[in-house]
């Protein structure tokens, strides 16, 4: 029988954690892939005007790169069972979501289904929390 790294841990919540741990890797490697391209070709993405966030392509690549290079960290800190791993993961997935509203006029699909991961990352990280952590 092998231990889940979440001590006193049901199947449900150390399963919803590591489903939360790979997702989060997901969208690191997204969102690191979405910072590329506007850093390699800024004409790729097409801005509306007047929005309240009018930042230059090249500085949303840059945004995205390193939001996604710490959302790909986050998830393996969730996958590695570390017990702080689980409140960046919620921090992380947070300002994933907030960075991808504010880039809705950019790519509006890609942006609204990273915010539905971010969401769901959330969801996954605090359904039986008590339990997962072993304070309850």
């Amino acid at each position: 029988m092998t231990q889940t790294p979440y001590k006193d841990s049901s199947g449900w919540s150390s399963g919803a954690v590591m489903f939360a741990g790979i997702l989060m890797i997901v969208m690191g490697i997204f969102e690191t892939f979405q910072g590329l391209a506007a850093l390699i070709d800024d004409s790729f993405f097409v801005v509306s005007e007047n929005y309240f966030l009018e930042f230059d392509v090249t500085a949303w690549g840059w945004i995205h790169l390193i939001v996604g290079l710490l959302v790909l960290f986050g998830g393996y800190s969730l996958m590695a069972g570390r017990t702080w791993g689980r409140v960046l993961g919620l921090i992380l997935a947070t300002v994933a979501a907030v960075t991808n509203f504010a880039y809705i006029p950019y790519y509006p699909f890609w942006s609204l289904l990273m915010i539905a991961l971010a969401i769901w990352v959330i969801w996954a990280l605090t359904s039986k929390w008590d339990e997962a952590t072993g304070r309850g």
